[in-house]
């Protein structure tokens, strides 16, 4: 007979599909974990929300969403609200929280030139966090930052199976490029969960003697070992994705959905 806990799931949180980047690597880790994937379609942009905005929506949102699906842990699979909201989050939460930061150390620890991108929301980019991160990790190299909300609607659209726009894309790139220094650049840190999903069109763009990397199997590993040793169902059940109601911007299609296991769509 399975332990109760074998049914309590992961919870996934982006404002939107981002947070698929995150769930891949970690199903991978734990391939018969239950999902609940939360997108705040309701939310998004978070980065050009302000931080006192999202200080106060993420924390009441995730308690929401725990009170409903009692999860043994919760993932805030999102650079934006990570740096800004995991503080909160924690505080207000009697549970495992793990959080997503801008992946510069291993880029630090990567680069060759010494000058390195990163690529985020317009709200990530300006936080004090990005500043430490780069002051602990970073001593002695030039790190160059651009805000991209475009990129956050490619990646959306693309799994909606809409084209991506190439200057959405050509843009990102240039927005680092063009900074003083910015030909030098040879690591490019996708310091937005949602990027990932266009990392093929980013690649063309910046070029293949350019590394682009992301925090994603990283919080996998984490999540597996914050997780070890617990109960599983013995196979996978269908995920759960929930979607923060938006009468502008309906949930996607389920078929988009289904190669990160997930079954089912429910709106709140």
């Amino acid at each position: 007979m399975q332990s109760p806990l074998a049914s309590a799931p992961i919870l996934f949180f982006d404002s939107g599909l981002g947070g698929l980047t995150v769930l891949g690597p970690t199903r991978a880790l734990l391939p018969t974990a239950p999902i609940v994937y939360a997108a705040d379609y309701a939310g998004l942009p978070y980065g050009r929300k302000s931080d006192e905005e999202l200080a106060a929506r993420v924390p009441a949102l995730l308690g929401r969403l725990v009170e409903r699906y009692q999860p043994r842990l919760a993932v805030i699979a999102c650079n934006t609200a990570s740096t800004i909201a995991l503080g909160h989050v924690r505080a207000a939460l009697d549970l495992p929280i793990v959080g997503t930061v801008p992946a510069i150390k291993p880029a630090a620890e990567m680069t060759k030139t010494g000058v390195i991108g990163v690529l985020g929301t317009e709200a990530t980019v300006r936080q004090p966090y990005v500043d430490d991160l780069s002051v602990r990790f970073a001593g002695g190299k030039t790190v160059l930052r651009h805000g991209s909300p475009g990129l956050v609607t490619g990646a959306e659209a693309k799994l909606r199976g809409d084209a991506v726009d190439p200057s959405v894309i050509a843009r990102a790139i240039a927005g680092l490029r063009d900074q003083p220094g910015g030909d030098a650049i040879d690591v490019i840190v996708l310091a937005c969960t949602h990027f990932p999903l266009l990392k093929d069109e980013l690649q063309a763009a910046a070029g293949l003697d350019v590394n682009l990397i992301d925090g994603a199997a990283g919080i996998a590993k984490r999540i597996a070992y914050l997780t070890d040793g617990q109960a599983w169902p013995d196979t996978p059940p269908p995920g759960v994705a929930v979607f923060t109601r938006c009468d502008d911007r309906p949930p996607p299609l389920l078929a988009a959905l289904t190669p990160y296991g997930i079954g089912a769509i429910e709106t709140i």
